[in-house]
């Protein structure tokens, strides 16, 4: 799989390459571009399989340069988000244009995993993430303004996702968002939320891939004793009872 990295911190590109050859030896580094409008001359010049963009860069940002090339358009390339900002209206703007992921610095070994097992999934027509049903497979039938709700869960969960700023992207009241949201899903948006996050994180811990401690703030939490109360109420067990039952 062909990549290009688009990153104007040397190091964090260095970090994200060095994880890219870590995760596959399938992937073929064909560019490390520092700005914005370099990156676009050479994506259409070099045609990658997949770009790695950070949003703030000099010239022209990320979400800029990727609209750019779909207003262009002439090539198939997939784009993946890094950023240092877990903003809602950036993971937003993101989902909307169809990116792979919206990854937040600094990078795990198992962020890039994630994302590499969800190129492969989409080139094969699959559509599961980290051995996990595709929430829009789980929920068949449900209103359409719910399947992009769950979309936007699904690849922003770790970030700020309030029901309001939910419901304002899809341009519908809170007050609908939830009546539907309870609906078809069978249960409130922020028990929903919790329960899901939880089980990225079970996910993360029997991976083994990251600190535990650093596990909350992975999954969309800036409270740990907080997330460690949810998780046992989900649970029925504390983290490291988890993954002593998982071994």
């Amino acid at each position: 799989m062909r990549i290009m990295i688009v990153e104007d911190e040397k190091r964090s590109s260095r970090g994200l390459k060095n994880l890219l050859l870590a995760v596959s030896d399938e992937c073929e580094i064909v560019a490390e571009v520092s700005d914005g409008q370099r990156a676009f001359e050479l994506i259409v010049c070099l045609q990658p399989d997949v770009v790695f963009t950070d949003i703030k860069m000099p010239y022209m940002d990320g979400i800029s340069l990727i609209k750019a090339i779909q207003t262009r358009g002439g090539t198939k390339a997939k784009f993946v988000i890094i950023s240092a900002y877990e903003e809602f209206e950036l993971a937003r703007q993101a989902i909307s244009l169809g990116v792979v992921d919206y990854l937040v610095k600094p990078l795990t070994l198992e962020d890039v995993e994630k994302v590499w097992r969800r190129l492969q999934e989409e080139s094969l027509g699959v559509c599961e993430e980290c051995g996990q049903e595709d929430l829009k497979n789980k929920y068949p039938g449900i209103h359409p303004l719910m399947l992009k709700a769950l979309d936007i869960i699904q690849c922003s969960y770790a970030t700020k996702l309030s029901q309001k700023d939910l419901a304002q992207s899809l341009g519908i009241s809170a007050e609908y968002f939830s009546f539907l949201f309870s609906r078809d899903i069978g249960e409130n948006y922020a028990k929903f939320l919790r329960r899901y996050r939880i089980e990225k994180a079970k996910f993360l811990l029997s991976m083994d891939t990251i600190p535990k401690e650093q596990i909350p703030y992975s999954v969309g939490f800036s409270d740990p004793k907080y997330f460690y109360r949810c998780f046992k109420e989900e649970t029925g067990v504390n983290m490291t009872e988890y993954k002593k039952t998982r071994r």
